[in-house]
């Protein structure tokens, strides 16, 4: 039986997206299934960050890195990995991978000099300037749509079709009605199972009572699928949380107004560990805590924050509170006054240069707050799993042992991902976005190959 397309993409996320651009221009024929009513997944909801080490625009401003150096800074955090070869792989082609989403995907985005973030010892996150990963999708859409490569939303796959103990394709369902669309090479990029419970509490249980604040796509099916077919699986215990979603809002607070020198308190007014952890590696103990929490910064922190859209939007809908004394700024959130204050002075003290403070806290940005304070209620949240299907360094899925499972490749959210073996203290910024982009544009360039499609 022939095939309908050479490569099939099995999701719309910034994964899938890339591998249509990639496979397309590499001259095979793509087409994109997305389960949801519109593409985009978790890299709609990111902050459209991509790290790379050795970028032209890191060159361009002065900033000197090479992949090795993020490696280093990568591991510095993880400590332990099952697949070191591919966090060197994936730093190895991170600057050519933002370069190529400049020059030929025509993304807007750009180095970001601002801050460097949790994991990064030098800045080299591009992104773009809302700092909202959709304006990163919709750039990514619209070189979709520009190719002709179809994209079919609220077409969801339901099964992998295996011949033989090949794929040959995955089993589509669209209104209840189920068709097969057969490809000569299938990539998968359906995302992670944070959206699923009963697999979040599997193999991240310290997680497991988080809210998930990620996208609803995010169920799992490729670990299903995966399992079926005898694959491989790396780092399955990883994760990106986030220690600072407002509420009840549920947008992000930028994680800028804890890095440039805020902190953050319980409902008794006090603190309750080292922020300097990061978003990700401190949401476990903002949830082990339990009870209301809020992060506190002041006006200096707040006009850094000021260059992300989304902190600015939070500002105007009412998600800040603001004082221009510890006291009524605690009133105003419903604090102990008293407590607080003593609180907000030991801080002080610390970032006056007597640090390390009682939790070791050593880093606190811009020195000691200023009037006026800002205050935002907060909660923890998962946003993603870091551990998926094993893949070599081309995005092709393995069985135990290393061998490739024919024709079938995984990126993103779907596949293993560079943040560690376990936890969340491992993720940096931006390891997501970098898994996403650069391992389906590896992954449509290796299909293409396979395909005869390109040298």
């Amino acid at each position: 039986m022939g095939n309908d397309v050479d490569i099939l993409v099995v999701g719309a996320g910034g994964c899938g997206l890339a591998a249509a651009i990639a496979g397309h221009d590499a001259g095979a024929s793509v087409a994109v299934i997305e389960k949801q009513d519109r593409p985009g997944g978790n890299s709609s909801l990111s902050t459209g960050s991509v790290p790379a080490a050795g970028s032209r625009f890191q060159r361009e401003a002065g900033i000197d890195d090479d992949p090795d150096r993020m490696v280093r800074d990568l591991m510095g955090i993880a400590r332990e990995t099952d697949d070191l070869d591919l966090v060197r792989r994936l730093a190895g082609v991170s600057a050519e991978t933002v370069e190529w989403l400049v020059d030929a995907v025509g993304a807007r985005i750009a180095l970001v000099t601002a801050y460097k973030h949790i994991g990064h010892s030098v800045p080299r996150l591009h992104a773009p300037v809302s700092r909202r990963g959709q304006d990163l999708v919709d750039d990514l859409i619209a070189a979709v749509e520009a190719r002709d490569v179809p994209i079919a939303v609220g077409n969801g796959a339901v099964a992998l079709i295996v011949e033989d103990g090949e794929v040959r394709g995955a089993v589509v369902e669209t209104g209840g009605a189920r068709s097969e669309i057969r490809a000569g090479k299938t990539i998968l990029s359906v995302n992670g199972f944070a959206g699923d419970p009963d697999l979040v509490r599997r193999f991240c249980p310290e997680i497991g009572g988080a809210e998930y604040f990620g996208a609803r796509g995010s169920t799992g099916e490729a670990i299903r699928w995966g399992e079926t077919i005898g694959a491989d699986f790396a780092n399955m215990a990883a994760y990106q949380g986030y220690a600072a979603v407002a509420y009840p809002h549920g947008s992000l607070l930028s994680w800028t107004t804890i890095e440039k020198g805020g902190f953050m308190v319980g409902d008794d007014g006090l603190r309750f560990g080292d922020e300097s952890l990061g978003y990700s590696g401190y949401a476990r103990v903002v949830l082990g805590r339990g009870g209301d929490t809020f992060a506190i910064f002041d006006q200096a922190i707040f006009d850094v924050a000021a260059g992300e859209e989304e902190f600015l939007e939070l500002w105007r809908i009412g998600g800040l509170k603001r004082a221009d004394t510890p006291e009524d700024l605690a009133r105003s959130v419903g604090l102990d006054p008293a407590a607080f204050a003593r609180e907000f002075a030991a801080f002080g003290a610390a970032a006056s240069g007597g640090g390390p403070d009682r939790f070791g806290r050593r880093d606190f940005g811009l020195g000691r707050l200023a009037a006026p304070f800002y205050a935002c209620r907060v909660v923890p949240g998962l946003f993603h799993t870091q551990g998926g299907l094993r893949v070599d360094g081309d995005g092709r899925v393995l069985r135990p042992g290393g061998a490739p499972i024919p024709n079938l490749f995984a990126g993103g959210g779907a596949a293993a991902g560079i943040s560690g073996r376990s936890g969340a203290l491992g993720y940096a910024s931006g390891n997501g976005l970098l898994s996403a982009i650069a391992l389906g544009r590896l992954a449509a360039l290796a299909a293409a190959r396979e395909l005869g499609h390109a040298a």
